[in-house]
């Protein structure tokens, strides 16, 4: 079985590269599309750039940028608040923001409770 070509809005990949920022403004939700209108940050500019230069270590704090067609298949290392996780953007990502692959809050994974920490464990002997 074939792998299915990849459509956004109707578009494939290819065609998707060849529109401009403001035509492919107009296929994405209403969030997304005013962002773009507002025109790009100084620095999601330099992330453009350096992922048109394609650089191969890219880091990048800029969580609000909007993946474009021409960031598909580019790995980056985006903050999460404490350190940089490594994203490859793949085509179905085309549209979202990149904070949205990498998560900011870790799961919590309790132990056994301390010395202290019920009425029980005061009475326990600290050996």
């Amino acid at each position: 079985m074939a792998k299915k070509e990849f459509r956004f809005k109707g578009k494939t990949l290819d065609e998707l590269k060849n529109i401009g920022v403001n035509e492919f403004a107009g296929l994405l939700p209403a969030r997304q599309r005013r962002s773009l209108k507002r025109g790009l940050t100084e620095q999601q500019k330099i992330l453009l750039k350096k992922i048109r230069s394609k650089d191969n270590d890219i880091k990048s704090h800029c969580r609000d940028m909007i993946i474009l067609p021409e960031m598909v298949d580019t790995k980056l290392k985006v903050h999460n608040g404490k350190q940089f996780m490594p994203v490859i953007i793949t085509d179905e990502m085309i549209g979202h923001y990149l904070g949205e692959f990498v998560l900011t809050r870790s799961r919590v994974e309790h132990s056994a409770p301390g010395i202290g920490a019920t009425r029980s464990s005061a009475s326990l002997s600290v050996k």
